[in-house]
């Protein structure tokens, strides 16, 4: 070999051409979607949808027709109903909250206005109005002494232009007990809870019947607010004042006395004081 055809090493190394990887890559056939078949008319599948779509139908109206409910003429005009009272008693004052309700009517037998009327047994008329959208007024009289029962009537009435007043009247008595606070010399003293109680009258006497056939059971439900059913009145009131007494001895412990004990009304009411000791 001639001195000039001598190659270098790294020209020698340059002149190698690196290896080549061919990979080769299969590729799966794909199916061609089957033709869509086009849809065929089925006398039968019509019929079946008619016959359902009929039903249907049929039972919708009839439905619609037979139970329809009959639209009821209101009044003319609205009426005063339900009327009630709740007393409360705070110090010389007697508050006389008087609620009602109106009948229904077109739109054209909205009251004008509402008259109220609260009126006592022992004189002293008050007459409030209210406006036809307000379902409650509240009265303010002289309570009642120590031991005295006050008694009177709360009555509504629905104002109508050129129409006479239809009134509503609802009873209510509220009763004091004749002491509401005692001293016992040497054992502190009696308190007698609660110190008043709002009653109803026992229309017909169902109360006093009640009392009779149940006599060793008590009437009251809810202390101060709620008796049975037959000695519940239209105020939703006991028809029937019971009081009870507890004694404040001197080291300040309360306690029941005998009259007051094994009774379900007064255990439940010496518990509620006990509380408003500690509250």
């Amino acid at each position: 070999m001639a001195p000039d055809d001598v190659v270098e090493p790294d020209e020698a190394v340059e002149a190698v051409e690196p290896e080549v990887m061919v990979r080769s890559v299969r590729r799966r056939r794909t199916q061609p979607p089957p033709p869509v078949t086009p849809h065929q008319f089925s006398p039968r599948s019509w019929l079946i949808y008619t016959a359902l779509a009929a039903t249907t139908t049929w039972l919708m109206l009839d439905g619609y027709l037979t139970d329809r409910p009959t639209r009821q003429t209101l009044p003319d005009q609205s009426q005063a109903r339900d009327v009630r009272s709740t007393i409360a008693v705070a110090g010389d004052s007697m508050q006389v909250i008087v609620a009602w309700d109106l009948t229904l009517s077109d739109s054209a037998g909205v009251p004008d206005s509402v008259r109220v009327r609260v009126i006592p047994a022992q004189g002293g008329t008050v007459v409030l109005s209210q406006a036809a959208s307000h379902l409650a007024d509240t009265a303010y009289l002289a309570a009642p002494e120590i031991g005295k029962t006050a008694q009177g009537l709360s009555c509504v009435a629905a104002r109508h232009t050129l129409e006479p007043l239809e009134e509503v009247c609802t009873p209510w008595q509220y009763v004091r007990p004749s002491a509401t606070s005692m001293a016992v010399v040497g054992r502190g003293r009696i308190v007698i809870q609660p110190s008043g109680l709002q009653v109803d009258p026992d229309i017909g006497g169902k109360c006093a019947e009640w009392q009779r056939t149940h006599r060793p059971d008590s009437l009251w439900i809810t202390v101060n607010r709620k008796a049975v059913p037959a000695c519940t009145g239209p105020n939703l009131r006991p028809t029937v004042a019971q009081f009870c007494a507890f004694a404040v001895l001197p080291n300040g412990r309360r306690v029941k006395t005998s009259s007051s004990t094994n009774n379900p009304y007064c255990e439940e009411l010496f518990a509620e004081w006990m509380r408003e000791r500690y509250s």
